[in-house]
């Protein structure tokens, strides 16, 4: 089964195309994860939050990334990291159009 995975924490920057030119290289790394169908990278530079949606194609792969990521994070001296996970429910995941 689809596992969604949200990761969401505080972050000063860069934002909007400085962002995208400051971590391509770790966005590149996070394309080649194992069970990673997609991630949506998120930014809120009003309240200095960043992080992502990802779907994983199993519970198994979306558990051992989000153990990856919250180390990594924290390498980089990022406090207040909160990790969700869900199940997705494909069925009417596919009524309302997601790309699944």
């Amino acid at each position: 089964m689809t596992t969604l995975l949200q990761f969401d924490f505080p972050f000063d920057g860069p934002w909007g195309a400085r962002m995208t030119e400051a971590l391509s290289g770790l966005a590149e790394d996070i394309a080649a994860e194992n069970g990673l169908i997609w991630k949506i990278w998120t930014e809120n530079e009003v309240e200095h939050r960043a992080g992502g949606i990802y779907l994983f194609a199993d519970e198994t792969n979306a558990a051992r990334y989000a153990a990856r990521h919250k180390a990594r994070l924290e390498s980089f001296g990022v406090t207040g990291i909160v990790s969700r996970s869900f199940s997705v429910n494909a069925e009417l995941s596919a009524i309302t159009r997601a790309p699944l």
